[in-house]
């Protein structure tokens, strides 16, 4: 479980959800923004409302906690419920990107160059690509398609054939301004793996840098692909009815989907208008890069390599291609009204913040919520959860001896539980907190250790136990939904 730890400690200060910007706006106005979004037979998903109401509750010790008590003086912490969210919550996401990210370095990227491929996709496809999970993974699948050959053919002209390599893809959602925008992030093992008969294991095999012009043959080939593909599905043909099958099924989240990547409001007093924004000097913010190449809408990057043996950057990557589409600091109240955005790194118009109503960010974030049961990680080539060569490739995991590692490998996905002594498929919430920021929760300030208690879920013994430790008891108030503003009546 993840939360905060309540009562004072040397190291760590409990999180409080509830003094956010983030959760003030949610919580203030949640109901009236499904109140004006509803109506007939548009709604939102049962799924994208259900993790709005959750998020409320990440964090809220009036709504369960797990208690710890220290084995030396007895002192008593608590940490709070998580929401567990796939789309937006900050804590949640965080928590995932950072596991996520030690379990990639841990387990599964072996100690061979690892180089990062992006790809961004043309406006007039982010619509489609981000509801259709299946279109989404054949697209993905002619990229790294597209990249593998080009591997395998760099490897060939060093006099290396048949080789093999792998990716692991993390597929985000948004963009710095939580528009809409699916594109990949695939880490890929710069090289190939051979194997001969008198190799008893893969062999790694580097290629070159790349060159600007072999990159911006990739991205005209990539792009050349995924058309064809598109215009074989008829998801270009603008004529066809089952082109778009959202907007029958789903017609309220069409609309917000389609208005989130053109930048506009879908519903409310401002629907159709453009999100207002913040700019700066436009010559501050230009970015250029060498390896980068934009063909027909679609643009690849592919600058960033690290090291065989510079795993601490390797686990800094993955986190970047994992991470939340918001963090709490970007986002403050500009007034009672309105709430300004920071985006990471300005715009080449000098765009620098974007500025939302409170309804304008609740769009946003219902766009962000990802289809039900789609992979937001996916494993490809040499490291895909079937590949023959897998585990003579993937590292041994620290603490394990090389005997334990030749057991057959589980999905990367669902890698064994703690109780295994080979693999783990989550880490423990203090070790993963020690490992990102270098700090010991589970430790009291007397130097004893921290032990599970008991779950706390029932409300009285939740409110008795707050009560007496002098903790929060109340549940932050969700304001209910206002009444629209009154229109003139024109009486004839």
């Amino acid at each position: 479980m993840q939360a905060a730890l309540a009562l004072d400690a040397p190291l760590y200060r409990r999180r409080e959800p509830d003094k956010t910007a983030l959760y003030q706006a949610v919580a203030g106005h949640l109901e009236t923004f499904i109140q004006t979004c509803h109506s007939g037979e548009r709604r939102l998903p049962r799924h994208v409302e259900g993790e709005l109401r959750r998020f409320l509750d990440c964090g809220i010790l009036a709504r369960g906690f797990a208690r710890f008590s220290c084995e030396r003086c007895g002192t008593d912490r608590v940490v709070g419920f998580s929401c567990k969210g796939r789309g937006f919550c900050p804590s949640c996401l965080g928590r995932r990107m950072s596991e996520a990210a030690a379990l990639l370095t841990d387990q599964v990227l072996p100690h061979v160059p690892i180089r990062q491929l992006v790809l961004t996709l043309p406006i007039e496809l982010r619509y489609r690509i981000a509801y259709d999970k299946k279109l989404c993974s054949d697209v993905l699948g002619v990229f790294l398609r597209a990249v593998s050959s080009w591997f395998r053919h760099r490897a060939r002209q060093l006099g290396h054939a048949r080789g093999r390599t792998g990716s692991v893809t993390a597929v985000q959602r948004c963009s710095s301004d939580l528009r809409v925008n699916p594109h990949f992030h695939a880490l890929l093992l710069d090289g190939v793996y051979i194997k001969d008969e008198r190799d008893d294991r893969p062999r790694f095999i580097g290629t070159p840098k790349p060159t600007d012009e072999e990159v911006k043959k990739l991205t005209e080939t990539v792009a050349t692909r995924v058309i064809r593909l598109l215009v074989r599905r008829g998801v270009l043909d603008e004529g066809s009815a089952a082109a778009d099958p959202l907007t029958e099924e789903e017609p309220l989240l069409a609309a917000l989907l389609e208005a989130s990547v053109q930048g506009s409001v879908a519903t409310g007093e401002r629907a159709k208008k453009r999100i207002r924004r913040l700019l700066s000097d436009p010559a501050s913010g230009h970015r250029t890069g060498q390896l980068c190449y934009a063909a027909r809408g679609f643009s690849l990057h592919a600058a960033r390599q690290v090291g065989a043996d510079q795993r601490h950057r390797l686990e800094e990557l993955c986190r970047y291609v994992l991470r939340p589409p918001l963090a709490n600091q970007r986002l403050r109240w500009l007034s009672d009204s309105e709430l300004v955005f920071k985006l990471k790194r300005p715009w080449s118009d000098g765009t620098t913040h974007v500025i939302f109503s409170p309804h304008e960010l609740l769009e946003r974030l219902a766009t962000s919520v990802p289809p039900r049961r789609a992979n937001v990680v996916r494993y490809h080539g040499v490291l895909g959860p079937n590949a023959s060569w897998r585990q003579q490739i993937v590292p041994t995991p620290p603490g394990t001896s090389s005997t334990d590692e030749q057991l057959p490998s589980p999905h990367p996905a669902k890698l064994r539980s703690e109780s295994s002594p080979t693999r783990r498929h989550r880490i423990p919430w203090a070790e993963l907190f020690k490992r990102v920021f270098r700090e010991e929760v589970d430790r009291c300030t007397c130097g004893g250790r921290l032990r599970l208690v008991a779950f706390l879920t029932e409300q009285a013994s939740i409110q008795r136990y707050l009560e007496g430790m002098g903790l929060p008891t109340a549940i932050p108030e969700i304001a209910p939904a206002r009444a629209p503003p009154q229109m003139d009546i024109e009486w004839g």
